[in-house]
């Protein structure tokens, strides 16, 4: 009826559907009711109405259980009652909105006693006077919230009702009895008629302040009254009393009014501007009220609340929680309405099959991710750097993790690798202290230096693996650990080809007799060392390993580690110490069969063997790892595979050494040589 086009004539001096509807969508949005029921009349603007307010339920998530329409005529179907009653006593929504005229109400309550049915919170948009329909085993109920225009008291109204005469008026059951409330002693002074006859009511209703709608029907009166009296004016030309023209009016077009009611403008007798918008509505404020029926059969209207569809957004809806008396049976206040309990954080809300939207059952959020808002519809993944908390209500900073010294695996480390390097300085401290037996002479001593040596850097360069990785650090993991272990693996292969040369030379008329010494062996380790230090020294410039932050690696950590730089350059250091050991390994079996008193070959057998099993396993075992735990997997191949050689090699020439000197003689060395 707003559309100017379609109904270039029509004035509404009454609530508009649609902004009734706005105003009841934003108390349900207010206190979260989503899960509502709805009955209204059939006529248009119920129909629409309905309508206006499914969209704008679902629009805030919400969903409707039910919508009853029932016929707006005097009689309601016996079977409509019956199916809008099994509507509401069987549903499990709080909030039920009721739209439509007052007398279609009494029509339909007058057959459901809706006293009777606990927990339900009663929407209206009319003055609903719900005491007026029951007689018999009335309760007390508080959750009846009504939208309707702002009532105000016109000046001498009061004074009015008790002096006129009521005969002068049209008159029907209803305001009959009105009229005799008036007389009943109960009511107030202000407004209580002296009668011949004292009246006792069951019901009273002569204590509304606001004399039902007589504000609006004085508004809507008056606004018809300025229109006329300007049309009037402007057609006579001329400044008359309404008593000398009154009977002209008729000779009026009726459509000539259209264009002074359009354009009226005046000042009530309030002071307050009326007039109507560019759709023909007044600019009408709504009240939210709070319905209470007493005990005593009466009941008391309460202003909780204002809608003001023209007020600015912040200050159009205003509601006073306080002031509003509900039910005694409702264990939470204010009440919820809702299909499923409300999802705290921490949780999502996840869809029923087949089933309205606003039921739903709550899932938790995943690892790394967060909800931290009551019904969340999806949670938020948290940021590389950080990770949701225990109750996914919150992200948190995630915990940097590295292989320190502090915990009981660097301790370990630290402890083993100072163990071993002692050992070996041990061996070193004996071996140059019995450097003139045949033993060590036998065995290229230069060679058992250097390999001690290089086995001592091997041990302490598993320490720089532990701590907070950085430029540097990254740098000399990879270069100390490919350079020292290629000085051992050189070493070995020196002794073992050292053996073989040795045993051969024994022979009559060998010419390998020119390669004995220590010049060979020497230029072995020299050039196996440059080999490895030429690819480190490329890699060094081309793709330097450098320290980056692993978000990935862990759960809820940020593991420090040394990226490789290049993975290529990475497996050539590797590829060229399993290289250097599979050589070893060749030799050394190849030459197990010598005499026993030359046959170190078989103990570099077996510490190959070692050797190679360690970092045959320590692939795998590597690349299934994350985080801290890649540098402890190394950590333990260096340690072991080091651990290996020094035991396989020189374990079982300390024990001839310190425990069997008898056997560190020449002649017990050639005895097997002349055989």
């Amino acid at each position: 009826m707003s559309d100017v086009l379609k109904f270039p004539y029509f004035y509404r001096t009454v609530p508009s559907e649609l902004h009734l509807c706005t105003g009841i969508l934003r108390l349900l949005k207010h206190f979260s009711w989503t899960w509502v029921g709805i009955i209204a009349s059939n006529d248009d603007s119920s129909v629409r109405a309905v309508q206006i307010l499914k969209e704008g339920i679902e629009q805030n998530n919400g969903c409707t259980e039910f919508i009853e329409m029932f016929p707006h005529t005097s009689v309601v179907p016996p079977e409509k009652i019956n199916k809008i009653s099994d509507s509401i006593h069987s549903s499990s929504a709080s909030v039920i909105i009721v739209y439509c005229n007052r007398e279609y109400i009494w029509n339909l309550f007058q057959h459901i006693n809706i006293m009777q049915i606990p927990g339900k919170i009663w929407i209206t948009t009319a003055e609903w006077d719900v005491s007026s329909t029951y007689s018999l085993e009335f309760s007390m109920k508080k959750n009846i919230l009504t939208f309707t225009m702002v009532n105000k008291n016109i000046p001498s109204i009061s004074k009015f009702v008790q002096e006129v005469n009521p005969t002068l008026f049209p008159s029907n059951k209803y305001t009959q009895i009105w009229w005799r409330e008036l007389c009943d002693s109960r009511c107030s002074e202000s407004v209580r008629r002296s009668c011949k006859t004292k009246e006792t009511a069951s019901i009273l209703h002569c204590n509304n302040k606001y004399f039902g709608s007589s504000y609006r029907v004085y508004n809507a009166v008056y606004t018809l009254a300025h229109a006329l009296h300007d049309m009037v004016m402007s057609e006579s030309g001329k400044t008359t009393t309404w008593s000398e023209e009154s009977q002209k009016v008729s000779d009026y077009l009726p459509w000539k009014l259209h264009h002074y009611m359009k354009n009226i403008h005046f000042k009530n007798i309030l002071g307050e501007e009326i007039f109507f918008d560019e759709n023909g509505d007044f600019s009408i404020d709504y009240e939210i009220a709070n319905i209470i029926h007493l005990l005593n059969r009466t009941e008391r209207t309460e202003i909780i609340g204002s809608y003001n569809p023209h007020a600015l957004s912040g200050q159009d809806f205003i509601i006073n929680e306080k002031a509003i008396v509900w039910e005694s049976s409702f264990t939470q206040t204010p009440p919820q309405s809702k299909c499923s309990q409300s999802c705290p954080p921490g949780f999502r809300k996840m869809a029923r099959k087949e089933e309205p939207i606003c039921c739903y059952d709550c899932v938790p959020c995943p690892d790394g991710e967060i909800s931290s808002q009551n019904d969340m519809d999806d949670c938020i993944k948290c940021p590389e750097d950080q990770w949701s908390n225990q109750k996914r209500d919150a992200c948190i900073p995630k915990v940097i993790t590295f292989l320190s010294y502090e915990e009981p695996f660097g301790i370990s480390v630290t402890l083993i690798s100072i163990f071993f390097c002692f050992i070996s300085a041990l061996i070193l401290r004996i071996f140059i202290k019995y450097r003139h037996t045949p033993i060590v002479k036998a065995n290229n001593r230069n060679l058992s230096y250097i390999l001690l040596i290089s086995l001592m850097l091997c041990f302490l360069c598993s320490l720089i693996f532990i701590g907070r990785p950085d430029k540097l650090t990254c740098i000399l993991r990879q270069v100390v650990f490919g350079i020292t272990f290629s000085i051992s693996l050189s070493s070995v292969l020196a002794k073992t080809i050292t053996v073989v040369i040795a045993f051969q030379a024994t022979k009559p008329k060998s010419k390998l007799r020119n390669w004995m010494g220590s010049s060979l062996s020497n230029s072995i380790v020299l050039c196996c060392s440059l080999l490895q230090i030429i690819l480190c020294l490329v890699w060094m410039c081309t793709a330097p390993p450098f320290p980056y932050l692993n978000t990935e690696s862990e759960i809820g950590t940020i593991a420090i580690e040394c990226n490789e730089g290049s993975i290529i350059a990475f497996c050539c250091v590797l590829g060229y110490l399993g290289f250097l050991a599979g050589v070893s390994f060749i030799v050394a079996f190849l030459a197990r069969n010598l005499p026993d008193s030359f046959n170190e070959a078989k103990y570099i057998t077996f510490s190959m063997l070692v050797f190679c099993s360690v970092w045959v396993s320590f692939i795998p075992t590597y690349l299934s790892t994350r985080g801290k735990y890649m540098v402890a997997v190394e950590t333990f191949a260096i340690l072991a595979s080091s651990a290996g050689l020094l035991g396989c090699i020189f374990i079982p020439k300390c024990y001839r050494i310190l425990l069997r000197p008898e056997k560190n003689h020449k002649k017990y060395l050639t005895r097997y040589v002349k055989t």
